[in-house]
């Protein structure tokens, strides 16, 4: 159970400050002097990443949820 719990506090504390950029987006806003663009670019990659982990989780959940509740009744 520990290890449940220190692998998920790790897990979490690399997600709190990813910042990812591909090599040209970087090139780009490097050579820009307010980080004002860089942070927004920043925002929508996390924004772009988090929506399929989201889709994915919300099926599993109705499967789960189906399947728990088709249990329950026999």
């Amino acid at each position: 159970m520990k290890i449940k719990i220190l692998f998920t506090v790790f897990t979490l504390s690399f997600f709190l400050e990813t910042n990812a950029q591909c090599a040209m987006c970087r090139a780009v806003l490097e050579s820009e002097e307010g980080l004002v663009a860089a942070e927004g670019i920043n925002d929508g990659i996390i924004y772009l990443m988090a929506i399929p982990y989201i889709l994915v989780f919300g099926v599993v959940f109705i499967i789960y949820w189906k399947y728990f509740k088709t249990k329950q009744k026999s």
